[in-house]
């Protein structure tokens, strides 16, 4: 059927939602905006689907949303004599229609379903599929993308996102069901009445934030520092679980942005949400003036993320990059462990491969057993059962991800930006009674350690002529391998599409034992490196630099150079 013949179909069969109907008829004959919709349908991976809501089968939408889920469904009733499910929203626009029409469709299919009654964020879903022992979950959420965006990811039984053959699988079934008559459903209150579909309550996020208070490696230190927060949830799903966590530690003095503070999928002070940029803390900064605070913090909409923003010897608020802070996390965990005598002599931290090594040098000063994952926050609540399996649950310490993501405890199996903000604060408090700032603390270990400068440079490719062009550059780089960055030889490229890993200085090969993943490594020598990785859940490819010197400043001056040439193979 081609793009015309879709549309027509859509336009005349779509109509369960009124808004897409209304959509189609406002693009007829517009050929860009037609093709924008109908060019591909939306892709179900390890991420589950992420787009635009809108009309089409390359938006987010009742069919995209409903045919996903009749296929997860006719996945779980293969694999399951009784399956269930858990279901989790954010404050997305349509996130929580999405999520009561798939409980419909699953109730429909036979499968126990147990929802939250309101938005929570995504590690409370990771918690509720271990909690209640689900066979799967999904969480309605495109965690830090613009306002237009909403997305579905679905998770395994033991709480973290689909392996990539569960994901096959799944899409599988997936494509065999038609939009318009493929989709099984029943009314909500009916499927609610026969048991199929059940509320998960405030019981359940209590005993959620008790899991995370466990993590606390010095109880009443924040009582005792006095610590005064600024926090926003970025109109996201944080608002209430932050705050209930940080006044469980003695955190009294907590200052809400408001204009941030409650539910907007439309994100209007902020129309990029996301506390890796600065625009994200502008509302927060507003208000150090008269609070004066020890720290900021902002979680992004789904909080599975925490970035932060603290003063330095000047006053001035900088922001913190979320190497630092998992950096500065490791350390303080690790450091405060041993000093108390309960670091397990077989502890283990870890980080995806595209994080700072500053961490896995903090690591060997502990003697902790560090490993590198591919990115993906499933891989280490991978690792974190895998633990659990050995009976090793306890020597997990910490894993994070250069992308603000961080998880201490094994209560979920995802980022955690609930415990991640605890942790943080009560950092904070600790070296606050130390006399110390945070940014004294991060100089303190890179005078240790050696000054790294990790950044990351993104490169955006919209709509079907910017797959075509992310596909060619990716193809460009493994068939013309850059020989040097920034004047230094490239000695190792690890290719982790093909799993192989090549010494170029002797032309050894050697294998990757990592799932594969479409990545690009350059190693050079001293540490220094390049990663170009596309992401899987936008259109965008991704520059991972590292960059270390003898000082921040000379650090810093290497990675631009490294950044200027990375730019150049993004012009194929």
């Amino acid at each position: 059927m081609d793009i015309h013949e879709l549309y027509n179909e859509w336009l005349e069969k779509a109509v369960y939602d009124p808004d897409l109907t209304a959509e189609l008829e406002n693009i007829k004959g517009n050929e860009e905006e037609i093709l924008d919709r109908f060019y591909r349908e939306l892709e179900f991976g390890t991420a589950g689907l992420r787009g635009v809501i809108g009309a089409g089968t390359n938006r987010m939408n009742y069919y995209t949303v409903g045919r996903a889920t009749q296929g997860l469904s006719d996945f779980l009733n293969k694999n399951y004599e009784n399956p269930s499910i858990a279901i989790g929203y954010d404050s997305r626009i349509k996130s929580e229609y999405f999520a009561k029409e798939a409980a419909k469709i699953l109730a429909a299919n036979g499968i126990k379903v147990y929802i939250y009654d309101e938005l929570e964020p995504t590690p409370c879903l990771s918690y509720a599929i271990r909690k209640y022992r689900t066979s799967s979950g999904i969480i309605l959420t495109a965690s830090h993308n613009p306002g237009k965006y909403n997305g579905y990811k679905c998770y395994d039984s033991n709480g973290y996102q689909m392996t990539d053959e569960e994901a096959e699988e799944t899409y599988g079934f997936i494509q065999k069901v038609d939009y318009f008559t493929g989709i099984k459903s029943m009314d909500f209150d009916e499927a609610a009445e026969k048991g199929l579909i059940e509320y998960i309550g405030e019981e359940t996020i209590a005993s959620f934030l008790d899991e995370v208070e466990k993590q606390c490696v010095n109880p009443g230190i924040c009582k005792k520092a006095k610590l005064r927060v600024i926090y926003t949830p970025l109109n996201g799903t944080g608002n209430k679980p932050v705050r209930a966590i940080l006044k469980r530690i003695g955190i009294d003095e907590v200052y809400v942005v408001p204009e941030q503070e409650l539910p907007d999928g439309n994100f209007p002070t902020c129309p990029f949400p996301n506390p890796e940029i600065k625009q994200a803390f502008e509302c927060a900064l507003k208000m150090t003036d008269e609070i004066k605070p020890d720290i900021l913090l902002a979680t992004d909409p789904d909080c599975d993320r925490v970035g932060i923003a603290v003063p330095d010897k000047n006053g001035e608020y900088v922001l913190m990059s979320g190497n630092e802070v998992g950096a500065m996390m490791l350390n303080y965990i690790l450091s405060q462990k041993k000093e108390k005598g309960t670091l397990s002599d077989s502890a283990v931290a870890v980080k995806s491969f595209v994080s700072t090594d500053l961490a896995e040098e903090i690591a060997k000063k502990y003697n902790c057993t560090f490993k590198n994952l591919l990115t993906g926050f499933k891989y280490i609540g991978e690792l974190i059962t895998n633990l659990e399996a050995e009976g090793r649950a306890d020597d997990f310490v910490m894993g994070f991800e250069e992308s603000y993501g961080y998880l201490a405890g094994t209560h979920a199996r995802d980022k955690d930006a609930v415990v991640g903000s605890m942790l943080i604060c009560e950092m904070a408090a600790y070296y606050k009674t130390q006399g110390k700032m945070l940014v004294e603390v991060m100089e303190d270990i890179y005078r240790e350690f050696g000054y790294y400068c990790n950044t990351v440079k993104s490169y955006q490719f919209e709509g079907a002529a910017g797959m075509e062009k992310m596909a060619q550059i990716m193809e460009n780089l493994r068939k013309n391998p850059p020989q040097a960055f920034a004047d230094m030889t490239v000695v190792m490229v690890d290719d982790y599409k093909t799993s192989i890993s090549k010494n170029t200085e002797n032309g050894n090969e050697s294998k990757i034992d990592l799932p594969k993943s479409n990545v690009l490594s350059y190693k050079m020598a001293g540490g220094n490196s390049v990663i170009i990785r596309p992401s899987g859940t936008e259109p965008k490819i991704k520059a991972y630099i590292t960059a270390i010197g003898n000082s921040g400043k000379s650090a810093k001056a290497l990675a631009d150079r490294l950044i200027s040439e990375a730019d150049a193979f993004m012009e194929v």
